[in-house]
């Protein structure tokens, strides 16, 4: 097994790499002055199963271009098995024709990484399940609820705890954890009225008196869930957290969400955190890391990744 950091979350892949007791291939990925992206493999990975960590997060072009380029000088370089492990899939809420004479662009960077020579995507949390049906390869999409449950379980114990989905699209996500938990399930019923803008409409379920749980795939703008925990606050909640897999957190969201009612708001580290993120009071990151280096160690082994979470 060899695996390849590229320079979006290099700490995530150092991790990774202490745990699987598996160093680091040497490789130089760097730009030239006019920004384009150079890569090197420094060690010989022929006849290799060859695992390149890359989310494609913020700057969410340059990061898909090195993942790519990686992967080319990969296959070029005859390793025998490239696995993408992809820990945030970027584009994936363009998953679907919203409009008309719109792109479904998580399909064309599907594509990308194909023809640029993956033969296996690892990821988590994919914000569309059926993004895994873009690929003609085969995808590992690893799901958080395992991790979330156990920490909730730990943070919460003898507290009255209901689950909530921020929205319709999410109640397949939260039911998993609160099925876990053996606790209800709320939903919140939102109007969005354009990208990126969300006005809460209506809370489905008892939350009074009770600490509510927001479980989402990603943070953005951080609107829909600050609206959301303020909307159960109002019906009469005891508090309102939440667990985002993935902490997007784009614009001015973490001063939002460090102003808000939200008590804490745990995300993982499948996007590298910013100093600023960091800094939030209000604010926790769980890694990610054992999850994913066991699911590569599965990978390697050929044996099943599913099991991981039964």
């Amino acid at each position: 097994m060899k695996i390849v950091a590229c320079n979006s979350n290099r700490p995530l892949a150092e991790d990774v790499s202490r745990i699987l007791e598996v160093p680091l291939t040497k490789a130089s990925i760097r730009r030239f002055a006019d920004m384009e992206v150079f890569v090197e493999i420094q060690e010989n990975v022929r006849g290799q199963d060859v695992f390149v960590i890359q989310p494609t997060s913020f700057p969410a072009n340059d990061n898909l271009m090195e993942l790519l380029i990686t992967l080319d000088a990969l296959r070029r370089s005859s390793a025998r098995r490239l696995t993408a492990v992809i820990p945030y899939f970027g584009y994936a809420r363009q998953d679907r024709k919203s409009a008309s004479r719109t792109p479904i662009s998580a399909k064309l960077v599907a594509n990308l990484i194909t023809e640029a020579g993956a033969n296996r995507v690892l990821t988590m949390d994919l914000h569309a399940g059926q993004i895994q049906g873009f690929f003609d390869i085969p995808v590992d999409n690893l799901i958080a609820a395992p991790l979330f449950s156990r920490d909730i379980q730990e943070r919460f114990a003898g507290r009255d705890v209901i689950i909530v989905s921020p929205d319709v699209g999410g109640v397949v996500r939260a039911r998993a954890i609160a099925t876990r938990l053996n606790c209800d399930l709320a939903i919140i019923d939102k109007r969005r009225e354009r990208a990126g803008v969300s006005e809460v409409m209506n809370v489905i379920g008892d939350v009074a008196g009770r600490d509510c749980i927001l479980v989402d795939d990603l943070v953005d703008s951080g609107g829909t869930h600050c609206n959301a925990a303020d909307a159960l606050i109002k019906r009469g909640a005891r508090s309102a957290s939440a667990y985002v897999t993935h902490g997007v957190l784009s614009g001015g969201a973490v001063a939002r969400i460090g102003g808000s009612s939200i008590e804490t708001m745990t995300i993982t580290d499948s996007i590298m955190p910013t100093v600023e993120v960091k800094a939030c009071p209000n604010i926790r990151t769980l890694t990610i890391a054992p999850l994913l280096a066991e699911a590569m160690r599965r990978i390697n082994d050929e044996t099943s990744v599913s099991s991981l979470f039964d």
